[in-house]
């Protein structure tokens, strides 16, 4: 049963040594997931999956004390997800930042785990994953990693696309009213061509929240670089 959740970013310019001296623009982003994670805290849940999208090579479960690195960024950064054993795959980039956010949190509210998700994947295939996730046994939290869309300028990462603000937009809104129905019908292949990294994530926490009678409330919204943050939580 899921009793909370929260939606984050992942861009690695959350941590402020890959950002470096363009830290403090993401203050007020950071602020907010720690918010989203005292709400998932508070739920007192038995198990927290940390949700990510992710290449085929970073697919798949992860279990708790899987390490990832933001050595590729150029950091003496390293993070654990949870306590446990590593496995031998690294958590991919989308997880790493969920892992460094729940360090950052002081995280100890439940055992935690990932699950890289692939971004082209069917919406009714990532609610069935939710549903999946929902219907075992103990009182479940998911941390929701995934951006908007990367087309909301013309110095962002997918070039300027009219359409973005509008799909952002509507997935805000889905997000904060915790709509699992506005979230399903979010539009893959729109969301594929504005580069939104965050959808299949999203209609997984649809299909887990389905039925779950959650509350939902959006606490950032905002696109810094061209790229749509949204941070929101459910419980």
């Amino acid at each position: 049963m899921l009793v909370a959740a929260a939606v984050c970013p992942c861009p690695p310019l959350l941590v402020p040594e890959v950002a470096a001296g363009a830290a403090p623009e993401m203050d007020a982003a950071r602020a907010a997931c720690l918010d989203a994670l005292g709400v998932l805290a508070a739920a007192r849940p038995d198990r927290l999956v940390v949700a990510g999208p992710a290449e085929p090579e970073g697919r798949g479960p992860f279990p708790a004390g899987t390490r990832g690195s933001f050595h590729g960024f150029g950091v003496d950064v390293e993070v654990a997800l949870g306590h446990g054993e590593a496995g031998e795959r690294p958590l991919p980039p989308s997880l790493t930042v969920g892992a460094w956010l729940l360090t950052r949190a002081g995280w100890d509210a439940a055992p935690a785990e990932g699950l890289g998700v692939g971004e082209p994947l069917e919406p009714e295939r990532c609610a069935a994953a939710g549903r999946a996730l929902a219907a075992g046994t103990g009182r479940l939290a998911l941390l929701v990693m995934g951006d908007g869309s990367a087309c909301r300028s013309p110095g962002a990462p997918g070039s300027f696309d009219e359409r973005a603000a509008a799909f952002d937009a509507e997935a805000a809104r889905a997000l904060g009213e915790a709509d699992t129905a506005g979230l399903a019908a979010l539009d893959a292949g729109l969301a594929e061509e504005l580069k939104a990294s965050g959808r299949s994530c999203w209609q997984l926490l649809g299909g887990a929240g389905a039925g779950a009678g959650l509350g939902g409330r959006l606490l950032f919204d905002q696109a810094p670089y061209g790229v749509g943050y949204l941070v929101a939580s459910w419980s």
